[in-house]
């Protein structure tokens, strides 16, 4: 199968549309139908309704398998001029929100220091997009945080070969209003808060404390970003509980909109991983000093 071809049909099916599709590869709209018949003669198959443009059944089914199947093309060919690169001065480090903590902070000044001629580009983004930025070259590191068991590694989508090495682990919160009965408490169990109002946030993904505990966590409110200051003054307002490493939330005796009150069980931690690919020497030295 082309992988020319099926950038073309991802493209249309995309924009429901194939001048659209013509006007971002830089196509002739005639040259789109080409490709788009070359794929479908290929297959055997037709993968596109015309009127209107969507994908038909087996259209769908190959969409599935599109992105991944691109993405690990895209990855072979950074890692390749990677692994051929020669030194340089300039890093790019793509991290989610909450990866770079007090102590991923710390290693970083320290690495710097030791560095005095490396220049560090911090980009944040998705939890899913981490990896993708890494494999297809457009960031030389990544740092990616979630919710695991100790020692547990995160469960983050396949992006090809690539390195993987813990950071940091820290301790959760649950983070309550202030003046929530059970903000006083030493410590609390999720597995008590199961019909409690949560807010559904990148930052705390309900659907993994379901897979941690079971069925419940009810949606009060749905945050799509990823701001932390936000989701401690949402939780504050009483629009929600969430999970929270332990150094974002004050204690129950300090100020401020939220508390948080230590995880007792399940034994859960708030993780961050380091992921890279083949490492030029000043980029290899961060990681290793990341992951010291």
């Amino acid at each position: 199968m082309d992988p020319h071809l099926l950038t073309t049909f991802v493209a249309v099916a995309r924009h429901g549309s194939f001048s659209a599709a013509a006007a971002e590869l830089g196509y002739t709209q005639s040259a789109i139908s080409q490709q788009i018949a070359a794929l479908e003669a290929d297959l055997g198959l037709a993968l596109l309704s015309r009127r209107p443009v969507e994908p038909t059944p087996a259209g769908r089914r190959l969409l599935e398998h599109a992105g991944p199947l691109l993405l690990r093309l895209r990855a072979a060919r950074a890692d390749v001029l990677r692994a051929a690169a020669a030194p340089r001065h300039r890093l790019r480090l793509a991290a989610t929100p909450l990866a770079v903590n007090a102590v991923v902070a710390g290693r970083l000044a320290r690495a710097r220091a030791a560095q005095p001629r490396l220049e560090v580009t911090l980009a944040t983004c998705a939890r899913d997009q981490v990896g993708a930025l890494v494999a297809e070259g457009q960031a030389d590191l990544g740092l990616a945080d979630g919710i695991a068991a100790p020692s547990d590694p995160l469960r983050l989508p396949d992006t090809g070969p690539m390195t993987t090495a813990g950071v940091n682990e820290e301790d959760l919160a649950v983070a309550l209003p202030a003046d929530h009965p059970l903000a006083g408490r030493a410590a609390l169990r999720l597995e008590d808060l199961v019909d409690a109002r949560w807010l559904q946030t990148p930052l705390c993904p309900l659907a993994r404390l379901r897979d941690l505990v079971g069925d419940g966590f009810p949606v009060a409110m749905e945050y799509q970003g990823d701001d932390v200051h936000t989701v401690v003054n949402l939780v504050g307002a009483g629009h929600g509980l969430t999970l929270l490493p332990v150094s974002v939330l004050p204690a129950a005796s300090a100020s401020g909109p939220a508390r948080g009150v230590p995880l007792a069980s399940p034994r859960l931690v708030h993780r961050v991983e380091l992921l890279h690919g083949a490492l030029p020497p000043g980029a290899a030295d961060l990681a290793r000093a990341l992951s010291a």
